[in-house]
């Protein structure tokens, strides 16, 4: 969970953009960035007509949705077809071009030790993430539109979406959602209103920092990296506007009631949320997000504290990506939160063709004068349309026999040890599924 512990120790990684991240995409693969629709879409149906046809026996109340045969490596296998083309979305007979979104994924995850930051059940096959989404979005070219959305997670993932940065007890921080390593959590509940170029959210929404998000179908990689876990924000609540400045330039201004709250302020969380997202060249962009004030929980009321996260993106060649990224966060409360935390995350993507897409990470993180590191190489299978396995290896290494200040193991549920020397120098491997709908 993360929350006012940090935990040191491995993550398996993760690639994405978290909500308005831009991120190019190469070889017809794309990831889920804003979480709004189904994440491994095949681009082949120009609409919901007929590419279902030849699918086999799905009947006539199971819509398109987005399988339209041939994009994986199982499709048009027997038996198959129903499962690539089911969607909810269809199933109640919303078409491609409705306003209005209905759908969700069903992740389940394997790995063989426990990282300490999300994956802390090892040994054990677990539902991590099941999630469902319901929302409207919004399209100001013609006047005034409004819309919102809303999320709901269920599964071993759900403690660390909640709105910890609330007092316990209230929203969905420990407030019965929680059975066992289980629960749920609510990580968005917005309205959100567009005119023209400029759009505002209003409500409980995903964080701007960072390269990395909560939901799995944004991520290539199964895991979590430590710039992620402990140097950024998860969700916010507040007020957010996003302006579309020119074809390359999108600006991003918010106020928040500090990092991981719900409907709630915890310590007169109070502080800044902006940024904005340009696009150099047809294969390079740049984010820069930052925010300023008091963070709430993170550091205990200080009025002072600071964090920015840039990423670029590039385009290499028409099948090979890099990502950069680097994160800096300040808090100085002296007795209460006194972070100095710096990351740098350095991916490369290579596109095979559109089933398989392989990827490789190397992160420094440092925090109070001591680094961590890892490294990780992963696989995206793509079975379906909608359904794909990422089986990595991961490697994480300290070069320190201790820990940064204040920073603890989180204890596996399945009795794994926490002694630090347990995580500073191993291999972890490990895999999931994702089924969109």
């Amino acid at each position: 969970m993360k929350i006012r512990t940090w935990t040191v120790v491995a993550a398996l990684t993760a690639l994405a953009g978290s909500p308005a991240r831009a991120q190019i995409g190469t070889s017809g693969w794309a990831y889920d960035n804003n979480v709004k629709g189904v994440t491994f879409a095949s681009d082949c149906c120009e609409g919901a007509g007929d590419c279902c046809e030849g699918v086999g026996a799905c009947g006539d109340g199971v819509g398109c949705g987005d399988g339209c045969g041939g994009g994986g490596l199982l499709s048009g296998m027997p038996g198959t077809g129903c499962a690539e083309a089911f969607s909810l979305a269809g199933l109640i007979g919303l078409s491609d071009a409705s306003a209005y979104q209905v759908g969700g994924w069903s992740q389940w995850g394997y790995h063989n030790n426990n990282d300490g930051v999300f994956n802390t059940n090892p040994h054990t096959l677990q539902a991590q993430q099941q999630w469902l989404y319901l929302g409207r979005t919004v399209d100001g070219s013609n006047g005034l539109d409004i819309g919102g959305r809303v999320d709901l997670l269920y599964g071993t993932d759900a403690s660390n979406t909640q709105a910890f940065g609330n007092p316990a007890g209230s929203f969905d921080f420990l407030n019965g959602w929680d059975h066992g390593q289980y629960g749920w959590a609510l990580p968005q509940a917005y309205l959100e209103m567009a005119y023209g170029d400029l759009s505002v959210k209003v409500g409980h929404f995903f964080t701007l920092l960072g390269y990395q998000v909560v939901p799995a179908t944004g991520n290539f990689f199964y895991s979590i990296p430590y710039t992620f876990n402990f140097s950024e924000a998860f969700t916010h609540t507040g007020v957010l506007s996003t302006y579309k400045a020119s074809d390359a330039l999108t600006l991003y201004n918010g106020w928040t009631l500090g990092w991981d709250t719900g409907f709630d302020q915890l310590n007169q969380g109070n502080s800044y949320l902006g940024g904005f997202a340009y696009t150099v060249s047809d294969d390079v962009v740049f984010n820069y997000i930052t925010t300023y004030g008091n963070f709430g929980w993170r550091d205990g009321g200080d009025d002072n504290s600071f964090s920015q996260s840039a990423v670029i993106t590039v385009n290499l060649t028409d099948n090979l990506q890099y990502v950069g990224q680097s994160d800096v966060l300040r808090t100085d409360n002296p007795g209460v939160s006194q972070a100095d935390t710096v990351g740098l995350n350095q991916y490369l993507f290579y596109t095979i063709n559109d089933v398989l897409k392989t990827g490789a990470r190397i992160e420094w993180w440092k925090a109070d004068g001591i680094s961590l590191y890892e490294m990780a190489y992963g696989v995206n299978i793509k079975a379906l349309n909608n359904l794909l396995f990422r089986p990595e290896i991961r490697y994480n290494w300290c070069p320190s026999d201790t820990l940064p200040a204040n920073f603890i193991p989180v204890a596996s549920t399945t009795g794994n040890a926490t002694q630090f020397s347990d995580y500073k120098d191993n291999t972890i491997f490990g895999m999931d599924m994702i089924y969109t709908f």
